[in-house]
């Protein structure tokens, strides 16, 4: 076991560029390589299309750093000294130490057959740190500098509390404006959970489902209607995936090939184009802080904790599983000063 920084071994196995996994493009189930095998693992197990990505990658960096030695070659010693590199030339923060820890630990143990030593594996240990959080008043600016269906996401990201994959994957049926609810299907965790629709979108959601419809029947009559199912769905429900009510609210403007089926058919608006559109916002509203769009989400808690709302309700809305994630947003609500308590310095007497 290396204490220290370990230099990458020699002897090179895998040679070109052109045999790394390309997450892009289907694997192959017949002469698998060891990036489709890491593929397949997370698959089988129900991992998601991020996740499948973030372990080729972090095993395609191991293996590029070791030499481009195949890991069934390299143990537990090249992996910490991996590991150190990381957290000393490269300073890394803890969360990315972690993820390359769990994406190796994963290469080694489901995809290779190999348990590593736990003894000097350990996960490394991060630091709690305050979400970011919009005033209502820098959220209503950022909010106005937006336009167009990127616009319409945001607000409802805002309004409702959810993530942005799960926006970008909300399907038609699980938008249910006469009783104001969202169903939020497959959410972190894999479960599903639901809530509210803002009274001030109604009126921008059904404008949308008729832009929606517009589109759907343009592709029926391209012969181009048929979209993604959850699991063996369109197996199951055979035109299912043609119907109206299973498509993205939220289409891409155009055609793309399905990253693991290589099927072209309509998807859900790429996440890039949310986050263009909140970069630009926040340039045009004058906001200087770090934000980003997962902010809206944290400001979305943070000013329902403010309004007096109960926690549960808010870990209920988040899908948090545990309160203890709720309560980070108790530090950064604005409670009349710092948790409430009056600075000594507002308290003096003039001399």
């Amino acid at each position: 076991m290396q204490s220290s920084l370990a230099s990458p071994p020699s002897t090179p196995v895998i040679t070109t560029p052109a045999e790394i996994h390309d997450t892009r493009r289907p694997v192959s189930l017949a002469a698998p390589n060891l990036w489709d095998r890491i593929a397949i693992a997370c698959r089988t197990k129900g991992y998601s299309l991020s996740t499948e990505r973030s372990y080729v990658h972090w095993a395609r960096r191991f293996t590029l750093w070791a030499g481009k030695v195949h890991p069934a070659k390299l143990g537990a010693a090249e992996v910490q000294g991996y590991l150190n590199q990381l957290a000393v030339e490269r300073e890394v923060a803890p969360s990315t130490a972690k993820q390359a820890l769990c994406a190796l630990l994963f290469l080694y143990g489901p995809v290779l057959g190999r348990e590593l030593p736990r003894l000097d594996l350990q996960a490394p240990r991060g630091k709690t740190r305050l979400p970011v959080v919009l005033s209502q008043a820098e959220t209503a600016r950022v909010l106005a500098a937006t336009q167009g269906i990127t616009g319409l996401i945001l607000r409802l990201l805002y309004g409702t509390g959810m993530r942005k994959c799960e926006a970008l994957r909300l399907r038609v049926k699980d938008l249910d404006l006469e009783r104001r609810t969202i169903t939020i299907r497959e959410g972190k965790g894999g479960k599903d959970r639901t809530t509210m629709v803002p009274e001030a979108l109604v009126p921008e959601l059904a404008a949308q489902l008729v832009r929606r419809r517009k589109l759907h029947d343009l592709d029926m009559a391209r012969g181009m209607a048929d979209v993604e199912m959850p699991y063996a769905l369109d197996r199951k429900l055979p035109g299912a995936s043609k119907l109206m009510p299973w498509q993205f609210l939220f289409p891409s403007p155009d055609y793309c090939k399905c990253p693991r089926t290589g099927v072209i058919r309509r998807h859900h608006l790429h996440q890039v184009n949310v986050e263009r559109a909140m970069r630009r916002a926040i340039l045009l509203a004058g906001i200087q802080k770090r934000a980003v769009v997962h902010t809206l989400r944290h400001s979305f808690a943070t000013h329902l904790l403010e309004r007096g709302n109960d926690i549960r309700t808010v870990q209920e809305l988040l899908g948090h599983k545990d309160v203890s994630t709720t309560m980070i947003y108790l530090h950064v609500m604005v409670r009349g000063g710092g948790r409430g308590v009056l600075s000594p310095l507002d308290s003096l007497v003039p001399a």
